[in-house]
């Protein structure tokens, strides 16, 4: 498998993919360069520095070992890493063969929060919050953030519904003593093209699905053509969930959603009894994409660890965060006492 990392064509230093300005800049001379730039320079520079390991790597149950393109150290990674960092000299590297072939993505939406912006807005997201405990705005922990490419599908899909229902009209009025009640019986029919379109799904097994799925949405408008440089300076994990592993659920969703949107065609009615609803396939896309998620993690007193993720593209928070009960209780305290006080000044504990 080949292992990749992107070099500068001016100085050979690495190139790491800026968010601000959505180019690659060298860490070392500063050199700015857009994707297009890039492929004008392609193949004599500014494409890649590659390593074959011809052996594919090391595979174990606990992982694979790779060589660094730029200093030769064994870089680790486990079974779904497509980019990570070399422990050593901390180049960042693309494990090609893993974002390529049938686990090529489509496209990809890349980071449009650098991890400055991302820290000042989880920072924003915690102080908001009363109870969490000092240690979790420290530095050491501050730098634990990181931009990870993770890996969804992405559906549309088109399909064809007809909706049989029962209508009802009631009518009451009084004449004199007497009370009626009219009741009109009325046979609903409609049918309709339903489309549906960026049905997002979590492509990755060890992700937190609650996480994964409580960053979204993302602005699909936006996505790039996939191109393994907009890996480079991020951590990436490609797919292990399959189409066919979420058909069945995509397809409940999508049915669900089009009934409602049929139903919701129906006005008029007192009340309406929908006696069969059917929706038809016609077509469906699937696609495979790299969304940008900010991570972090924290291991609270209590010995769990908190999770928390941050849409790499709008900023959007998702995560649970740790408790320091003994602000709480201080908290408590405090609200205690000022009631008391309060009691004594108003004469209700006298």
């Amino acid at each position: 498998m080949s292992v990749i990392s992107y070099k500068c064509p001016n100085c050979d230093g690495e190139l790491v993919f800026h968010p601000g300005t959505q180019k690659y800049r060298c860490e070392y001379c500063t050199s700015a360069f857009s994707q297009e730039e890039l492929n004008q320079m392609q193949p004599e520079t500014g494409k890649e520095k590659q390593k074959n390991d011809s052996s594919g790597g090391t595979g174990s149950q606990e992982g694979s070992v790779y060589s660094c393109p730029s200093c030769g150290a064994q870089v680790v990674t486990d079974e779904t890493t497509a980019a990570s960092f070399c422990y050593y000299c901390h180049n960042p590297v693309v494990l090609s063969g893993r974002v390529s072939g049938e686990f090529m993505p489509h496209k990809i939406i890349p980071f449009a929060i650098d991890k400055e912006q991302a820290t000042e807005k989880f920072l924003e997201y915690v102080h908001s919050k009363k109870f969490v405990p000092r240690a979790f705005f420290k530095k050491c922990q501050m730098d634990k953030i990181t931009g990870v490419y993770f890996p969804y599908w992405l559906v549309d899909l088109d399909l064809e519904g007809t909706l049989q229902a029962e209508g009802k009209k009631v009518r009451e009025w009084r004449e004199d003593d007497t009370e009626y009640t009219e009741t009109k019986l009325y046979w609903v029919e409609r049918r309709g093209d339903i489309h549906l379109e960026d049905i997002t799904r979590n492509a990755l097994t060890k992700a937190n699905n609650k996480l994964s799925l409580g960053v979204l949405p993302y602005d699909v408008r936006k996505a790039q053509d996939f191109h393994m440089g907009y890996l480079s300076g991020f951590l990436a994990e490609k797919r292990d969930i399959e189409q066919r592993d979420l058909e069945i659920s995509v397809r409940k969703e999508a049915e669900e959603y089009g009934g409602k949107m049929l139903r919701d065609t129906v006005h008029g009615y007192d009340s309406l009894s929908v006696k069969k609803i059917n929706l038809d396939c016609r077509r469906q896309n699937w696609e495979y994409v790299f969304l940008p998620v900010w991570t972090v993690t924290y291991e609270g007193r209590d010995g769990k660890v908190y999770y928390y993720s941050m849409n790499g593209q709008n900023g959007k928070v998702c995560g649970e965060l740790p408790v320091d009960y003994k602000k709480v209780f201080l908290f408590s305290g405090m609200i205690a006492l000022i009631v008391f006080l309060l009691g004594l000044a108003g004469g209700y504990f006298l």
